[in-house]
């Protein structure tokens, strides 16, 4: 039945956004009502981002959408994400990603994506509790890198466990607003930012909160 939901809700994505058809697949397959709060999940499948409590959101279906076909996953091994969050965007990278790795900071928010994906039964995602600024150097080099909060500058840890030609697609500030950004790392350095649209994220906060 989410299947079928998840084509519904991919047709409305579509109205907007020109969807790959990997990036569909890859939607569709993820039971999202898992992603949201129980007293939402009649809201699971709109086009809208929903709270998840702590003061974060998961993210709008139209926005995972657009982040990871962002990303550019074909021919990408390995993915880091900064901000787990509810586990949704991670579980949509599973099915493009032979290994995602995701990164949260809020305690309460990683042990309750983490019982989400194992119950859900995803295998290929491995998380962290972390000031995500940092990254994971243990996994590093990774093919490609998101963040799913906004960043006023890409850290340079976050930059040295990027792939030499290797993608990073995040929020970052420009000015007075917020803009989602692609960078390819060319000689050991971020090129300049391919500015794609603008934006509204939660922004990347420092240290972890227990």
């Amino acid at each position: 039945m989410f299947k079928l939901k998840n084509h519904l809700m991919c047709d409305e994505i579509a109205k907007q956004f020109q969807l790959e058809p990997s990036i569909r697949e890859a939607i569709t397959s993820v039971n999202r009502e898992f992603f949201v709060p129980a007293t939402l999940k009649h809201w699971a499948y709109h086009i809208d981002a929903l709270p998840i409590g702590m003061s974060q959101w998961i993210s709008s279906p139209l926005t995972v959408a657009k982040m990871t076909q962002y990303l550019l996953p074909q021919g990408g091994d390995s993915v880091l994400e900064i901000g787990c969050g509810s586990g949704y965007q991670a579980a949509v990278l599973s099915g493009l990603f032979r290994r995602v790795f995701s990164i949260e900071r809020i305690e309460k928010i990683f042990l309750e994506a983490q019982e989400r994906i194992r119950k859900i039964g995803i295998s290929n995602i491995h998380t962290k509790l972390d000031d995500g600024q940092k990254g994971w150097s243990v996994f590093a080099p990774y093919d490609r890198i998101l963040f799913s909060a906004c960043v006023e500058t890409i850290p340079e840890a976050v930059v040295e466990q990027l792939e030499e030609k290797g993608v990073l697609v995040a929020p970052i500030i420009n000015g007075n607003t917020q803009v989602i950004a692609r960078y390819r790392k060319i000689n050991n350095k971020l090129s300049s930012p391919e500015i794609l649209e603008k934006c509204l994220f939660v922004p990347v906060v420092d240290g972890v909160m227990r």
